[in-house]
């Protein structure tokens, strides 16, 4: 069992959970870290003490305040705004393992996300309930903000979902399941989509064919020289 936020996440264990060879959780530790990171930030809004994406604009707005009653409202318009991703779909292997990438981030206790917020993921992770993300968009500045909207747009009922080899409206999917979107907290589409997940879910599959590379040209070594 792998412990989100606790243990070390490495190549094969992150493709050990996104191939369902490992099962994962959020374990208490981990909880308690990502419970006081959402607490500071809601005493933040509480003060109305200014901080850049919890009560602010993004980018060239980080001047312009934000009313306590919109702060919510901005974390939507954020994932919303920047779902603007082009091309084929990725792999649904590559975006589970950006979801796994990203709870790993999170679960640190830095970033002010709810712990429910963090469990959908996981929900989706167990499930094995992936969303569809774009192959083009992402500049990599700031992280890979297009594709991670894309991945966390499910959380908030929309967007698209890959299940059991076919793709669903997230609306549709989750009131299959019987559940409601995340109503998101301050900072926490900030939080969501600020990362490099995209970029690291390819370079985990790039590691691995890289050691079945290593592994080959071994054994092709061996049986060239046994062969002269």
């Amino acid at each position: 069992m792998f412990s989100f936020g606790t243990d070390q996440l490495t190549v094969d264990t992150a493709l050990a959970i996104a191939r369902g060879e490992m099962p994962s959780q959020m374990d208490d530790t981990a909880r308690q870290k990502i419970r006081a990171s959402s607490s500071a930030v809601k005493e933040i809004v509480d003060r109305q003490k200014t901080v850049y994406g919890v009560n602010t604009g993004f980018g060239i707005l980080a001047n312009t305040p934000i009313s306590e009653e919109d702060t919510a409202t901005l974390q939507y318009k954020i994932l919303q705004s920047h779902s603007v991703g082009v091309g084929e779909n990725i792999d649904p292997l590559i975006a589970k393992l950006m979801l796994i990438t990203k709870v790993q981030a999170l679960a640190q206790g830095y970033s002010g996300v709810q712990e429910k917020t963090l469990e959908r993921i996981c929900w989706f992770i167990e499930q094995d309930i992936i969303p569809v993300v774009p192959c083009k968009g992402s500049v990599g500045a700031s992280g890979d903000l297009a594709p991670l909207s894309h991945l966390c747009l499910p959380l908030i009922g929309l967007g698209e979902l890959w299940y059991k080899g076919k793709t669903y409206p997230s609306s549709q999917l989750l009131k299959q399941f019987n559940l409601e979107p995340v109503q998101l907290g301050p900072k926490e589409g900030l939080a969501l989509i600020n990362g490099t997940q995209f970029i690291l879910a390819h370079a985990v599959l790039a590691v691995e064919r890289l050691k079945n590379c290593l592994d080959a040209a071994d054994i092709i070594g061996a049986m060239s020289l046994e062969s002269l």
